[in-house]
C-alpha cells in the first residue's frame, strides 16, 4: 500500500491551485458552521485539512439523474468544487473524471488495491435487483456486483441523495426494476445517508470534511442521517412558520395569500414532516430554497416521498405534533393557547407578589416584637 505521507494534504493542494490562507480559513469557518461545531471547530477543521492526507474516494453512479453531483459542484463556496471534488475525481467518478473505459476501471481498482480500509465509497443512485440487475450495467457488470466489490474494502459508505438512501422515483410503485437503496444491499459497513433530491452541496461537503477532520462518521439519527443537517424539520426553520401559527394559509398558488407569502401547508407543503437543512443552509449560494421560491416542500429527503400522496394536496393530519394536526383550527387554537398562557402568567405573577408582600409583613411584625 502506498504510504499515506505520499499523498498531499488538502491545504497543500489548495495552495497549488492558487488559494490564499485567507480563502482556506474562510472555507474552514464556513464548513464548521454548517457542521454545527462550536467556535473551536474551525481550528479543528483547518488543522485536519493541513495535516491529513487527502482521503481516497470512489464515487459510483447507478440509477440516478446526476443531480447530486450537479448540486455538489454548484456549492456556494468554490473550494468545494475546485478542490475537494476536483481532487477526488482523480480516484474514480464516472461523471467527472477525464479517463474512460479501461483506463477509468484501472483507476478504480488501483484505489481499491492501494488503500484498502482507507477509501470512502460514495454512491449516487439506487441499485436495481430484478432480473439479475440487468437494468443498470457498467462495462458489462451489474450495479449489484460493482457495489458489492467496491463496498468490501471501503472505510465508510456515503449514500448521496434520495435514490441511494430510499430509492426515490425509481422505487416508486410499481418499482419495475426493483430499485433498492444502498443500506439494504451492504451490511457490516458504516453507512451515512445524505438524502434529498438532490441534497444540498454544502451538506455533502460537510459530511466529507467531518470524515477528514475527525476520522470517523458524524453522529447519525435513527435512520442513518447526519444529525447536524437532519435533526430539525423544514417546518421548524421556515420563515413562513409565523403565518402557520397564525392560521394564515395559501389556498391556491394564484390567490392573494400566495402573493403575501403566507404558509403553503394547505397546497401540499410537507415541511412539517420533512427533516432537512433547506431553511437554514438553503440553495443558490445560500439565498433561497423551494418554499422561499413559492413552492411547497415535497419531502424529498423522506422515505417513499413519491408514494406519500399527491404533492399538491395537503396532508390532513400527521401524528405527533399536537395542535399542528389541523390547519383549519390552528389559528384559533394558537390564540387560545396564547390567552391561556397570558392568564397563567398573570396569575403566577400575582401569587409571587402576594407571597413577597406576606413575607414583608411578617418581617415587620417580628421587628415590632423585638423593639417592644
Amino acid at each position: 500500500m502506498t504510504p499515506s505521507s505520499n499523498r498531499p494534504t488538502y491545504y497543500e493542494e489548495l495552495r497549488q491551485k492558487g488559494y490564499s490562507r485567507r480563502d482556506f480559513m474562510k472555507f474552514c469557518t464556513t464548513i464548521a458552521a454548517y457542521m454545527g461545531l462550536q467556535a473551536s471547530g474551525a481550528a479543528q477543521v483547518a488543522e485536519a485539512l493541513k495535516s491529513n492526507p487527502r482521503v481516497p474516494v470512489i464515487w459510483m453512479h447507478f440509477q440516478e439523474c446526476t443531480c447530486c453531483s450537479e448540486s455538489f459542484i454548484r456549492s456556494s463556496h468554490p473550494i468545494v468544487a475546485d478542490v475537494i471534488l476536483d481532487k477526488i475525481s482523480l480516484d474514480y467518478t464516472e461523471t467527472l473524471m477525464a479517463a474512460s473505459g479501461h483506463q477509468a476501471e484501472a483507476a478504480m481498482h488501483k484505489t481499491m488495491e492501494e488503500f484498502p480500509g482507507e477509501y470512502v465509497l460514495c454512491v449516487e443512485g439506487s441499485v436495481p435487483v430484478y432480473e439479475d440487475g440487468v437494468y443498470c450495467c457498467i462495462g458489462g457488470r451489474s450495479a449489484v456486483d460493482i457495489l458489492q466489490e467496491t463496498a468490501a474494502g471501503a472505510k465508510a459508505i456515503i449514500g448521496w441523495g434520495s435514490c441511494a438512501c430510499n430509492g426515490c422515483v425509481q422505487a416508486a410503485k410499481p418499482n419495475p426494476t426493483g430499485a433498492t437503496p444502498i443500506h439494504k444491499l451492504v451490511k457490516g459497513k458504516p453507512i451515512i445517508k445524505v438524502p434529498g433530491c438532490p441534497p444540498i452541496g454544502e451538506v455533502m461537503a460537510g459530511v466529507l470534511v467531518h470524515l477528514v477532520t475527525f476520522g470517523r462518521i458524524p453522529e447519525l439519527d435513527r435512520i442513518g442521517r447526519p444529525k447536524a443537517f437532519y435533526s430539525k424539520r423544514v417546518h421548524d426553520t421556515c420563515y413562513r412558520r409565523p403565518f402557520y401559527d397564525a392560521g394564515l394559509f395559501v389556498e391556491s398558488f394564484d390567490d392573494e395569500n400566495a402573493q403575501k407569502g403566507y404558509c403553503l401547508y394547505k397546497v401540499g407543503c410537507r415541511g412539517p414532516m420533512t427533516y432537512n437543512a433547506c431553511g437554514v443552509t438553503k440553495w443558490n449560494n445560500g439565498v433561497s430554497f423551494p418554499i422561499q421560491s413559492g413552492h411547497g416542500c415535497i419531502g424529498c429527503s423522506e422515505e417513499n416521498f413519491w408514494d406519500n400522496g399527491p404533492f399538491y394536496r395537503r396532508l390532513t393530519n400527521f401524528p405527533g405534533f399536537g395542535i399542528e394536526s389541523n390547519a383549519d383550527k390552528i389559528g384559533a387554537v394558537a390564540a387560545g393557547v396564547t390567552v391561556a398562557g397570558l392568564a397563567a402568567h398573570a396569575i403566577g405573577t400575582n401569587l409571587r407578589k402576594k407571597k413577597l408582600i406576606d413575607g414583608l409583613i411578617a418581617e415587620g411584625k417580628e421587628s415590632d416584637q423585638a423593639l417592644s
